[in-house]
C-alpha cells in the first residue's frame, strides 16, 4: 500500500487526476458557440488547488465558458526569477463511432489511460495538479517561485487563454524568467534500447491562412471562363503538391548531431528526408521541422449545384521555420499570384538553447529516474502557448516528460484515434517533475 504524502502517492493521484480530466468534454471547435466544458475544467481544477489551501486567482477570459486557473507557490529565494508550469485545459474535437473506447471515458485498462487530451495535454495538466497540490499539503518550499497555470483556448490559438492573460493579466506572471509546457520530455528508443528524452527547445511559426478567389456567377449549365471554384482549386492544388526548400535550423542540426552521437547513424544533407525516415516513428515530426510546409484543409464555396459561385474560399494550415517568414511570403506570393486574395491569423516561432542551469535540471531529473538515457533538444512541428508566453521574455520549453514503450507511435497520438498514455509513464513524469521542480 502506498504511504500517504509521499511522492508515489502524488503520482498515482497524477493518474487519476489525468483520468478525471479527460472525463470533462472541454472540446473547443473554434467556435465560442459550440464550447461544452472548458468552465467545468477549470471549476475542477480550482477545486482541487482549493482544497490544498492555494488561493487561486480564477480569470473568465472571454465569455461564461473561459476559464483560467493560476496559483504561485512561493519559492526560498524570491530574488530568483520564477518558473512556470502551464498546461491548457481544452482538446480538439472527437468523433466517438471511430474509438476503441469513448474519448472523454478517461478508462483506465491495459495499462493506459484513454482518451482525448491522454497526451494533448491532460497528462501534463493531471502531473503538475498533483504536484502543486504535494506541494502545498505537505508545505514543501521549492527553491523558487512556481507558477501553475491551467489555462483555455490553446487548440485554437490562445486568444481566450495565454494570449489574454499576457496581454490582460501579466502581473499574474510577475518575475518569472522561465517557463515549462507540453510535447518535450517523452523518450524515443534508438539502438541497442538506449532512450534519448527529446526537450522541446523550438516551435514553428503558425499561419491559419483563408485564401479567397472572386468570380462571376451564373448558371451551371452556361459556359463560365471566370469560375472561381476553378481558379480556387488550381491555386489550393499548386500549394498543396509545392515543396519549400529544406533548410537546417540550429535545434535540428544539434538534435540530428545527438542522435548520430548515440547511434552512428549519419544524415547526410543530399539525403535528409531519406536518412531522418531511420528515426521511425518519431520521423514524421522530425520531417516537418526540415521545410516550411503549407497543408490546405478546407474548402468552402457555393450552394446549390447548378449556381456557379461567386467567391471561394479555402483554408491552409501553414507552418513556417523561424527566420523563414519573409521567405515564405515572398514564394508564397510567386504560387498563387496577385488575384488570390489572403487573410491570416499568425502565431510566431519559437526558439531557445539548449543550454543553461534549467536545461542541465531537466537532464538530471530524467537520468535519476532513467540512468543511461539521453536528452536531445528538438524542434516541435506544431504550437503551443510559449507563443504567447514568450512577449513577456519568458524562455520556454517543453517538458512533459514520459517514459514511452518502444513500440508506441507516440506522434501519431497527437490529435488522433484512439489517444491513451501508459500510466506508468505518468508515474514517471511525475516523480520526473517533482525531481526537477524541486532543484531548479
Amino acid at each position: 500500500m502506498t504511504e500517504p504524502n509521499t511522492i508515489e502517492a502524488a503520482a498515482a493521484e497524477a493518474v487519476t487526476l489525468t483520468s478525471e480530466l479527460i472525463r470533462i468534454d472541454t472540446t473547443n471547435t473554434g467556435d465560442p458557440d459550440t464550447l461544452v466544458g472548458e468552465r467545468a475544467a477549470a471549476e475542477y481544477v480550482a477545486e482541487k488547488l482549493t482544497d490544498a489551501g492555494y488561493e487561486i486567482t480564477y480569470v473568465e477570459s472571454g465569455g461564461k465558458n473561459r476559464h483560467n486557473v493560476i496559483v504561485r507557490l512561493e519559492g526560498a529565494d524570491r530574488s530568483r526569477g520564477g518558473l512556470l508550469i502551464h498546461g491548457h485545459l481544452d482538446v480538439v474535437p472527437a468523433d466517438p463511432s471511430e474509438w476503441s473506447v469513448h474519448p472523454f471515458s478517461g478508462a483506465i485498462q491495459d495499462d493506459y489511460v484513454w482518451g482525448r487530451g491522454a497526451v494533448d495535454m491532460k497528462d501534463m495538466c493531471g502531473m503538475a495538479l498533483a504536484l502543486a497540490r504535494h506541494y502545498k499539503l505537505n508545505n514543501v518550499v521549492p527553491p523558487r517561485d512556481l507558477v501553475f497555470a491551467f489555462v483555455a483556448d490553446e487548440e485554437a490559438g490562445g486568444k481566450y487563454g495565454a494570449q489574454w492573460l499576457v496581454e490582460n493579466r501579466p502581473e499574474l506572471f510577475e518575475g518569472v524568467t522561465e517557463a515549462i509546457s507540453e510535447v518535450g520530455g517523452f523518450s524515443i528508443t534508438l539502438k541497442d534500447d538506449v532512450r534519448a528524452y527529446l526537450i522541446e527547445t523550438a516551435e514553428k511559426g503558425i499561419r491559419w491562412m483563408k485564401l479567397r478567389v472572386r468570380g462571376t456567377a451564373g448558371h451551371g449549365s452556361m459556359i463560365h471562363r471566370d469560375n472561381a471554384v476553378t481558379k480556387l482549386s488550381e491555386a489550393v492544388a499548386k500549394l498543396g503538391n509545392h515543396r519549400f526548400p529544406l533548410v537546417l535550423t540550429d535545434s535540428v542540426k544539434e538534435f540530428l548531431a545527438g542522435v548520430t552521437e548515440i547511434t552512428g547513424w549519419d544524415f547526410p544533407e543530399d539525403d535528409l528526408e531519406g536518412s531522418v525516415a531511420k528515426l521511425g516513428n518519431i520521423s514524421r515530426m522530425i520531417g516537418a521541422t526540415l521545410r516550411d510546409t503549407a497543408n490546405p484543409t478546407m474548402l468552402t464555396a457555393g450552394y446549390k449545384s447548378n449556381v456557379i459561385p461567386s467567391v471561394a474560399e479555402a483554408a491552409v494550415d501553414c507552418r513556417i521555420l523561424p527566420g523563414r517568414l519573409e521567405a515564405f511570403d515572398r514564394e508564397l506570393d510567386e504560387l498563387l499570384g496577385p488575384d488570390i486574395e489572403k487573410e491570416w491569423m499568425e502565431l510566431p516561432p519559437v526558439e531557445t538553447t539548449f543550454d543553461g542551469a534549467l536545461v542541465d535540471a531537466m537532464t538530471a531529473a530524467v537520468l535519476a529516474e532513467d540512468p543511461g538515457a539521453k536528452t536531445l533538444p528538438y524542434m516541435l512541428s506544431g504550437g503551443t502557448d510559449a507563443k504567447s508566453f514568450q512577449d513577456l521574455g519568458i524562455r520556454n520549453f517543453g517538458f512533459a516528460p514520459l517514459k514511452l514503450p518502444a513500440d508506441l507511435d507516440f506522434s501519431a497520438l497527437f490529435h488522433g484515434v484512439d489517444e491513451r498514455v501508459p500510466v506508468e509513464a505518468l508515474k514517471f513524469g511525475t516523480r520526473v517533475l517533482d525531481r526537477f521542480l524541486r532543484t531548479s
